[in-house]
């Protein structure tokens, strides 16, 4: 199985281009939280999105460097020789990209992905009495 879900902030705004066939694609990076240090320094993964079609379109749109984004897809790897040495790639092809808040830290209402708080729970009744068992 390779499935990958992943929640950061972009690191630059999104890039857009189309292959040959006519699919457009975006690419972003984004700032993955992975560890405080012991001296309270925080630690960061920076991992290399990449969206097809209408997703990357919504991306390109909707997104920019600081927009909070929950990532949800799978390893993508690939290979390139430059100067002689053969290097390895990584990245995330995204399946689904939820816009969580924009850079200035508001949330996103433009895409319909806000994320939501909920402030006080309702207490439920979960007796049994009512049973007709």
């Amino acid at each position: 199985m390779n499935k990958v879900f992943l929640i950061g902030r972009l690191t630059q705004d999104p890039t857009a281009s189309t292959v040959a066939s006519g699919h457009s694609y975006c690419r972003f990076s984004i700032a993955v939280n992975r560890y405080s240090s012991r001296d309270g320094e925080s630690r960061a993964d920076f991992i290399n999105i990449i969206t097809w079609d209408t997703l990357a379109q919504n991306c390109v749109k909707y997104l920019e460097k600081g927009s909070q984004v929950a990532v949800m897809g799978s390893i993508q790897t690939g290979s390139y020789e430059r100067d002689g040495i053969k290097r390895q790639t990584f990245d995330i092809r995204a399946d689904q990209v939820e816009f969580l808040s924009r850079a200035g830290g508001g949330s996103s209402q433009a895409t319909g992905n806000s994320s939501k708080t909920v402030d006080t729970l309702k207490e439920v009744d979960d007796s049994d009495d009512d049973m007709p068992f």
